[in-house]
């Protein structure tokens, strides 16, 4: 008995754990919603007390001269039926008054206001298509159907409850007969959910992966096509279409027989309990309308008593769903530490700085040191993974070191403001993503109070005013989606005149000519020529030959500075940076 109780508490924990999880996604509605399941609550109690009144009612008809009894439970039980009706209805009215599309709303700001302020290193390590899972498929997991799960739920559970509680007063037994099916139900609820929990969690994970799948591929086909990958994609994306298949064929069966063996037992029960009531009758030990009655409302809740299990099956893809959310509102965002200062000169200074990647044992950075002086070209070179992305992106404070500190002008990052720390870098990528706006619009995102003729000024600087003009709607031309409409070489330029409208005293450049033809590359370094007049430049460099004017090139190696100094004595020094000069223009090793 004991362990029975036990069981049950547990059950009703997790439950009660789920409410208060959704109760906490709800937000600013969370009191409608309190509402609104009070409301439910109280329905199922008014359609159990109004069932209930089955057995006085039958009664007073064994009655002749009961009649008026007849007509007043026919008024007792019409009285509860309608408000029944009423409260259900306010209680299911959380979409119809807007509170769900607030909610939704609400729900998608707050997951977008964390990704905005999580640490750029950890948006990063995330897929696109997960993250559109989990703003989409996730939030509409939770809202779509809760209430109307909760519904079902206090269907099932709390008026068969409250119609046996009433039994007690007219026939002790059979309301004691009918409360042992409860803690029964739940014993073969929990034999049944944790298989189905994990399948369901399963294909809520399958799902995330098959939609950043999908949302890979459709970005990359033009590039699966030039490269004739694009049948190999196809033929992967088709088996993880047949792997979410197998995922929710095992969902259905996991869920199919232990769904119809609680079915079983539920009949099985509910006919002992109407055999029990029965043979009391035959032997006149019960009144023959009591036993009419429990007839009459055991056929009525068979099926949502035989259906719970199912329904708590979607409330464990609600509470997967729940989970993931809570994953991702749970990442801290970067401490916001007090403002000192802003820097008014613009040197750049590693002092110390060790950083290591979440989930990575080797350090990315290991004790680096090093000044990047002011209005000077410092170039980073080195192999792949070596530190050089992640010595821009502690810069721009994408994450903050485990050790050291990183400053600007003597005042560290962490202590400026963000919005005044962006203002003091620009960023010229090697892939620009442009927003599917106009021209005008793309790069007056640099400085938004910017005038048009300051940006008609930054874009001829940026060599961009004659394909401008050659557009269908000239500024007004929207450029689709990631900038389709423009070529590399134009997109580049387009991302230069950002930078230039911005005026930024600190530019990062990651190569911006390394995937163009001649012709484009000749216009981007004219632009780039411009914009780095007068700022502390850093360059991410693949090619040697485009920083031989560097005021200073760092090798990065193994997260560390191996080398520094000029092209001319890097070049003649035994080292890295020698190597890889010579390997870039095909001279023999010494």
């Amino acid at each position: 008995m004991n362990e029975n109780h036990a069981v049950v508490t547990t059950r009703l924990s997790a439950w009660w754990h789920t409410y208060r999880q959704l109760e906490r996604v709800t937000g600013s509605q969370s009191g409608g919603f309190r509402w609104c399941c009070l409301n439910l609550l109280a329905a199922a109690i008014a359609q159990g007390l109004a069932l209930a009144c089955l057995f006085p009612l039958l009664s007073a008809f064994t009655h002749a001269e009961a009649s008026h009894e007849i007509a007043i439970w026919l008024a007792i039980m019409t009285i509860l039926s309608l408000l029944t009706l009423m409260l259900r209805w306010y209680g299911q009215g959380f979409e119809y008054r807007g509170q769900l599309a607030a909610v939704t709303h609400e729900l998608r700001m707050r997951l977008g206001e964390k990704l905005r302020r999580m640490p750029l290193t950890t948006l990063q390590s995330a897929r696109a298509g997960d993250i559109n899972a989990l703003l989409l498929g996730s939030v509409d997991e939770n809202l779509n159907y809760m209430l109307a799960i909760i519904n079902q739920l206090l269907l099932a559970i709390v008026t068969p409850v409250v119609i046996a509680l009433v039994m007690l007063t007219v026939e002790w037994r059979l309301g004691v007969s009918l409360l042992l099916l409860f803690p029964a139900i739940v014993l073969l609820y929990r034999w049944r959910r944790p298989a189905f929990s994990h399948t369901m969690q399963t294909l809520a994970e399958v799902n995330q992966q098959t939609s950043a799948d999908i949302v890979e591929y459709v970005q990359g086909l033009a590039v699966l096509r030039t490269s004739c990958q694009q049948a190999e994609r196809t033929v992967a994306l088709r088996q993880r279409f047949q792997h979410l298949q197998q995922i929710q064929t095992s969902a259905h069966r996991d869920g199919a027989k232990p769904s119809a063996v609680v079915a079983s037992i539920v009949e099985l029960g509910l006919q002992g309990v109407l055999i029990l009531g029965i043979s009391g009758a035959v032997v006149g030990a019960w009144d023959v309308s009591i036993v009419a009655a429990m007839m009459v409302i055991v056929v009525r809740f068979s099926e949502p008593l035989a259906t719970f299990v199912s329904y708590t099956a979607v409330l464990a893809l609600i509470d997967t769903a729940l989970h993931r959310i809570d994953e991702l509102l749970a990442i801290e965002p970067l401490p916001e530490c007090e403002p000192t200062a802003v820097p008014t000169t613009y040197a750049v200074t590693f002092e110390q700085v060790s950083f290591r990647y979440a989930n990575e044992a080797a350090p990315v950075l290991d004790s680096v040191d090093v000044t990047l002086p002011e209005k000077a070209m410092t170039a980073l070179v080195g192999p792949s993974g070596s530190g050089k992305t992640t010595i821009t992106r502690l810069l721009m404070r994408h994450a903050d070191p485990q050790r050291g500190r990183v400053c600007i002008g003597g005042v560290d990052v962490r202590h400026i403001p963000t919005r005044e720390l962006n203002k003091l870098i620009s960023v010229v990528f090697q892939d620009v993503y442009l927003f599917d706006d106009s021209v005008l619009a793309n790069i007056r995102m640099a400085r938004p109070d910017a005038s048009d003729a300051e940006v008609e000024q930054a874009a001829d600087a940026a060599q961009c005013l004659a394909f401008i003009q050659r557009l269908p709607q000239g500024w007004q031309t929207r450029l689709g989606d990631i900038g389709g409409r423009l070529s590399g070489g134009e997109r580049q330029r387009i991302s230069i005149a950002r930078a230039l409208l911005k005026e930024a005293p600190i530019v990062i450049l990651d190569e911006p000519t390394a995937a163009l033809d001649t012709e484009s590359e000749l216009a981007v370094q004219r632009a780039i020529d411009r914009l780095v007049q007068d700022k502390t430049v850093i360059v991410i460099a693949h090619r040697l030959s485009t920083i031989v004017g560097a005021n200073r090139i760092l090798v990065v190696e193994n997260g560390v500075i191996s080398q520094q100094g000029t092209h001319n004595a890097l070049r003649i020094t035994q080292g890295r940076y020698r190597a890889l000069w010579n390997a870039q223009h095909a001279i023999p090793p010494e």
